[in-house]
């Protein structure tokens, strides 16, 4: 039997418009996640990389040796630390290091720029309802096996009762995320102010300044006013959800 040695990944940012791979990064979004119609969408991507959002938004495409793309990620840089927004691999180029090797890209950047880490949000299969479970067996992944992938790539559940809040006036919070943090300084805590501060300028683009204040500061409240929150695990949930 012989076994084939898959291509070398590349990972390279995207700074045209328009770039096609954007648009192929744009369909493996929409087939490798379970509700993309919560993501931002494929049709922003061109804006984002043009520097219309209003922050530093970032695309990484992760490609092989024949330039086709394998998968992406949407990320920010914010004042203090990076936010990603969504990681998106080709359920074909599954297994072969993708998500770790654009990970990785991620953090080189966030590094560069000084920054504390990189920040995201992740669904707890706890807290997930029937219909949400079904439709992300019915793409091919597992909430569980996806917070344990995380955990590996350095990622912490930020021990805070985060949940994110939806733009409009009839919108209702999504509770059955958990806020991560991959701290560049390997410690086992992270400063609230930080998450509060990163959480505010990520949630600005949607919820406008005056919300989006509002929204950190509830957060704050609901945590007790630490000075400093504990990282646990990534297969973790934090405490307030588990009272």
């Amino acid at each position: 039997m012989t076994r084939t040695t898959p291509s070398p990944v590349t990972v390279r940012r995207v700074t045209d418009p328009a770039d096609p791979a954007l648009e192929a990064f744009g369909h493996i979004q929409e087939a490798s996640y379970y509700a993309p119609d919560m993501l931002i969408p494929p049709g922003v991507f061109p804006h984002l990389v043009a520097g219309r959002g209003g922050r530093e938004d970032r695309i990484l495409v992760a490609e092989d040796e024949a330039g086709a793309v394998l998968g992406g990620t949407v990320y920010h840089l914010l004042p203090r630390a990076g936010f990603s927004s969504f990681v998106a691999v080709s359920p074909a180029a599954r297994g072969r290091g993708v998500a770790r090797a654009i990970h990785r890209a991620k953090l080189g950047e966030v590094r560069a720029r000084g920054l504390a880490g990189l920040f995201a949000d992740s669904v707890f299969a706890g807290r997930q309802d029937t219909e949400a479970r079904v439709a992300e067996a019915r793409v091919g992944t597992d909430p569980l096996a996806r917070r344990r992938a995380l955990h590996a790539l350095g990622y912490r559940t930020v021990d805070a009762p985060y949940w994110q809040p939806v733009g409009g006036p009839d919108g209702s919070p999504l509770t059955d995320l958990d806020l991560l943090f991959h701290p560049l300084d390997g410690g086992d805590t992270v400063e609230t102010a930080l998450v509060t501060e990163t959480l505010r300028a990520y949630w600005d683009a949607w919820l406008g300044r005056k919300r989006a204040a509002r929204e950190a500061a509830a957060l704050t409240e609901r945590a007790g006013h630490p000075d400093a929150l504990a990282l646990l695990s990534a297969t973790q949930t934090p405490r307030y959800w588990r009272r």
